[in-house]
């Protein structure tokens, strides 16, 4: 038996080292089938951040929850995204991300199956932890494998095809979602995940090059791990959790000192570790650290204006969740058409330009979506508006991640994916969390509330004061970008490869 067990692992351990399949790396296109094994995950770990939305009326009726206790299962999945993807960046770096990314399907196909089978809220929310680290492992891996394997003369377009897919995984998330709930059941939601993460699988192993790993013994940063994921995890749960807990009581205090000093005690701990979890030196590239922080600051603006405009649409337009959820598909749609041309403009004219002219334009986009916003609002004129919120956000964010992956050492490739996907995660939920705070601020200001037995409130001005600020913001991510700084690019021809072709 243990004879059998020994020669089954041999075999599978022969099979991997076959891999990639000679009739693919020796293709013309070969990094064409790179880039879209790559944007399978990617295309699925979007897709699944959006398709619970839809579904989360049914599961509170399901399991005889609360909204705000169902809401779980959206945060568990944000909070386990945020917290692992630089660990698994830098995992990646010491131990090869064609493992690490093909390991990634697998638990998030286990982490879905079992999404599907829960029995009880409890076992869903786990579930979808378990989901979560596996689309880590995706998302944290997917631009350093494009950034690793494709030249720099095009390897803007092919971030672009990447952020593509996660805009279109966001765009068709809600009515992929209703659809199967429609036909099976919520269930189903999570088991569509099985064959495509199967096929993801099979695509990973025999297409994604062999990785070049050091020969030196490589040190983990165990003690950055333990400071630095509980400081995201009370970060994100005092963002997500302040308007219903209230910002000024205790709990939400104590989770934002405790933030705080985690951060301190973490940052001590890198400064002076050989081998650090999060290499600090490297916010010292002026790139990577504006890009980031410009990063940050696009994904707060998008999910703030996700966040708002349901309430407009529903409480003063009066339409109804699918129609409403059909509306917004436009601010991805209009990101996904335009991200792979503003990655290949990248390649040829440099980031400056296409960052800052992108943040403008999504800055004046939610600018006229604001005075739009009226008790006779023209609703195509509004669709409009939200595309071309979504197309700023296409021509920001393909050139702005490559500029950050390009200004990265190779062997920091991953830690810097990690980071760079962090930073879209935080961003998310400080949009969520940001606007969620300033439409409730702006509801009192105005003298009303959100309890049925309240004055009506006022949503117009209080959604639209809530949009200028995410306008300010775009605004200052625009001005950045106007004033970062150009360098050349680590990651060049010349430059020795970590992965082989």
């Amino acid at each position: 038996m243990a004879q059998g067990s020994a020669h089954s692992a041999s075999g599978l351990r022969h099979l991997w080292q076959t891999l990639p399949l000679e009739k693919y790396t020796a293709r013309p296109n070969y990094i064409w089938l790179v880039v879209g094994t790559v944007c399978i995950g990617a295309f699925m770990a979007a897709l699944d951040a959006s398709i619970v939305n839809v579904a989360l009326p049914i599961m509170s009726t399901s399991f005889h929850a609360t909204a705000s206790v169902v809401g779980w299962v959206l945060i568990s999945y944000l909070l386990t995204l945020a917290t692992l993807l630089t660990l698994f960046g830098r995992m990646a770096d010491m131990l090869g991300r064609r493992p690490l990314y093909t390991f990634g399907f697998l638990v998030f196909i286990l982490g879905s199956a079992t999404c599907g089978a829960a029995v009880n809220l409890p076992m869903l929310i786990v579930s979808r932890v378990f989901q979560a680290a596996g689309a880590a492992m995706l998302q944290a891996n997917s631009v350093a494998i494009i950034t690793a394997t494709v030249p720099p003369s095009v390897r803007g377009k092919a971030i672009g095809f990447q952020g593509s897919a996660q805009a279109i995984g966001l765009s068709l998330g809600p009515a992929i979602g209703g659809a199967l709930i429609g036909l099976f059941g919520w269930r189903a939601i999570f088991y569509v995940n099985v064959p495509v993460g199967l096929i993801g699988t099979i695509m990973a192993g025999m297409i994604l090059p062999k990785d070049k790993i050091s020969g030196a013994k490589a040190t983990f940063d165990w003690w950055g791990t333990i400071l630095f994921t509980p400081f995201l995890v009370a970060l994100m749960l005092a963002l997500t959790e302040g308007n219903v807990w209230h910002w000024d009581s205790p709990a939400i205090i104590g989770l934002f000192v405790a933030a705080i000093v985690l951060l301190v005690a973490f940052l001590l701990r890198e400064k002076s570790f050989r081998a650090p979890l999060v290499d600090l030196k490297l916010f010292k590239i002026p790139i990577f650290s504006m890009g980031n922080f410009t990063g940050l600051l696009s994904y707060l603006a998008m999910f703030g204006v996700l966040f708002l405009m349901p309430f407009f649409f529903e409480r003063v337009s009066g339409f109804n969740s699918a129609l409403t959820g059909l509306i917004l598909t436009s601010v991805p749609l209009g990101m996904t058409v335009v991200a792979p041309k503003a990655g290949g403009l990248a390649d040829r004219y440099g980031s400056r330009l296409l960052t800052t002219v992108g943040m403008a334009v999504t800055g004046f986009a939610a600018l006229f979506l604001a005075f739009s916003v009226s008790i006779h609002a023209d609703i195509i004129f509004m669709i409009a508006e939200l595309v071309f919120v979504g197309v700023g956000l296409g021509i920001f964010t393909p050139p702005n991640n490559s500029s950050v992956m390009g200004s990265l050492p190779s062997d920091r490739l991953g830690v810097g994916g990690g980071i760079l996907n962090m930073a879209r995660s935080l961003g998310m939920a400080m949009g969520t969390a940001l606007s969620s705070t300033l439409m409730a601020a702006f509801l009192i200001m105005h003298g009303g509330t959100e309890s049925a037995g309240g004055p009506k409130p006022p949503w117009i001005p209080s959604i639209r004061y809530a949009l200028f600020v995410l306008v300010f913001l775009s605004l200052v991510a625009a001005l950045m970008s106007l004033f970062r700084v150009q360098g050349e690019s680590k990651n060049n021809e010349h430059e020795a490869m970590p992965m082989e072709w």
